[in-house]
């Protein structure tokens, strides 16, 4: 009963973010609907009918690091429209509260779909949310790499969000990528080469664990 609580909860709060960052009224029916597929996806998978369980506080803090929001910043402008899903969505990210980090930047999206700084962020939320590169993150990321395809910021924080989850191979080609698309005289250019190259150095290292243990003979 208490999932179902929290769901309602959820839609509740979505309706006012819309209502606040004055979300038209002729397409309430589009927002309608995304709430309703998240609705059906809980129904089928977060099994709402199961009573809550206490959580320790590790669980209920969630991490932001403020290096990545200054490269966000400086990647796809501090000043501008999405900065308004972007603030509230971090507040929500810091309090551990992902799942409606999620719903502000859905939110954003459906109010401005041809931006890709919003689907990235709608990305890094899912991948936060789905403790790594879900579908629905993949699909985010994706989108927002179709729209601004000559970006470095869609590219390097979808290879973020696969490091995290500790899938550096996966994650290499987007880095490389990212720097490839940055110009030489871009501030952050320094940043995301460091980046590349702490990766290059990890995947080295287990590449050489992997060799060595397959070099040591079996125990006895």
């Amino acid at each position: 009963m208490m999932g179902w609580v929290i769901l309602l909860l959820v839609a509740v709060i979505a309706g006012a973010v819309l209502i606040v960052i004055g979300f038209p009224a002729r397409l309430w029916t589009i927002a309608a609907t995304a709430l309703t597929l998240g609705a059906t996806g809980y129904a089928w998978q977060g099994m709402p009918g199961l009573e809550g369980h206490p959580v320790s506080q590790a669980d209920k803090t969630g991490e932001l690091d403020p290096d990545e929001v200054l490269l966000r910043n400086a990647m796809f402008g501090e000043f501008n429209f999405a900065r308004q899903y972007f603030a509230p969505a971090d507040a929500f990210t810091r309090d551990g509260k992902y799942d409606l980090a999620v719903t502000v930047m859905q939110a954003g999206t459906i109010k401005s779909p041809g931006d890709a700084s919003l689907w990235t962020g709608l990305g890094t939320a899912f991948s936060n949310h789905d403790r790594g590169v879900s579908p629905a993150s993949r699909f985010a990321f994706d989108r927002a790499m179709k729209l601004w395809p000559q970006h470095p910021g869609p590219p390097f924080f979808l290879g973020l969000a696969y490091v995290r989850m500790g899938a550096l191979a996966e994650a290499r080609p987007f880095w490389a990528r990212a720097v490839a698309l940055t110009p030489e005289d871009v501030g952050y250019r320094q940043v995301l080469m460091a980046q590349l190259d702490w990766l290059d150095r990890r995947i080295a290292e287990q590449a050489a664990r992997q060799k060595q243990m397959l070099a040591e003979p079996p125990a006895e």
